[in-house]
């Protein structure tokens, strides 16, 4: 059986090269302030997968993705096993666009704090009087530089983002800089509106692209998980304050309260976020994981 190289392993994923494709599988690590944690959470790569076929599948019309197959018997022997089944997805190759595309529907976290300080988030001006976890008149799009493991992603303006695009691919910056933020816009704009119909506030979350072997801007990566997205439940949603989420948030809040845990977390943090995740899936795919 033919064995196959780790391209890259990354904080919650791994990336094999399987000749003209890569097979993806989303490991049960969880990171949070930019460290891995020392605990598994249960499932969650698999979760993270599946939930990304699903929004792959939903939104296909809108802009190709990268996604082939998640069913590990289209993939090398190699692959068809416990330890990848469920979790793995086999995708194109793509040249990936060095920028994170992110979008803010609801103003919170690191936005909240920079409009509170200077009504601004990310350097876009925003109304006065808005409340923190309220829903912003237009949703914003505030790109950030892609960071090596254990550095900081920067935010940068759309102005900066056609500079960085233009100094790698010479020529194209201001079109590819356009199409991934008209494409980060659309796609947050559709699948924001289904979740809330499934009782599920997309608050933000962030797109990553490339370009496939014929030049076109694709989606890649992972789409609209838990990991990459906030998603704060309808149900008691109220502004003027912070939401409970279903994304990393138990995890993040017991961190900052244990300032000494060195990464380690308690067993009931890892299932109160298993739980959540289950939950999420649930209610945007209508299937128990």
């Amino acid at each position: 059986m033919e064995k196959f190289k780790l391209l890259y392993e990354g904080k919650v994923r791994e990336v094999y090269d399987i000749g003209d494709k890569l097979v993806i599988a989303a490991t049960d690590r969880i990171s949070a302030f930019d460290h891995i944690l020392k605990n598994k959470v249960t499932d969650k790569g698999a979760i993270l997968t599946q939930m990304s076929k699903f929004w792959f599948d939903y939104t296909k019309d809108v802009i190709p993705n990268h996604m082939i197959s998640v069913d590990v018997n289209d993939m090398p022997e190699f692959f068809q096993n416990e330890k990848y089944a469920r979790r793995s997805m086999m995708c194109k190759k793509l040249t990936m666009l060095p920028i994170e595309c992110i979008v803010r529907g609801y103003i919170t976290g690191s936005g909240w704090a920079s409009y509170q300080k200077n009504g601004t988030v990310c350097g876009i001006k925003l109304p006065e009087g808005l409340e923190e976890s309220e829903k912003l008149p237009e949703p914003i799009y505030t790109p950030s530089t892609k960071a090596e493991v254990g550095d900081h992603d920067e935010n940068i303006s759309f102005e900066q983002s056609i500079e960085v695009l233009e100094k790698k691919f010479p020529g194209k910056g201001l079109e590819y800089a356009t199409k991934i933020k008209d494409a980060t816009i659309a796609l947050y704009k559709k699948c924001a509106e289904y979740a809330l119909s499934k009782g599920i506030i997309i608050a933000d979350t962030k797109f990553e692209f490339g370009l496939d072997e014929n030049g076109e801007v694709v989606i890649g990566d992972e789409m609209l998980t838990p990991d990459s997205s906030r998603f704060w439940p309808l149900e008691g949603y109220k502004k003027g304050q912070g939401q409970p989420s279903y994304d990393k948030q138990f995890v993040r809040n017991w961190l900052l309260a244990n300032p000494d845990s060195d990464y380690l977390l308690p067993d009931d943090i890892i299932n109160k976020t298993v739980e959540k995740y289950k939950e999420a899936y649930k209610l945007l795919t209508g299937e128990d994981f």
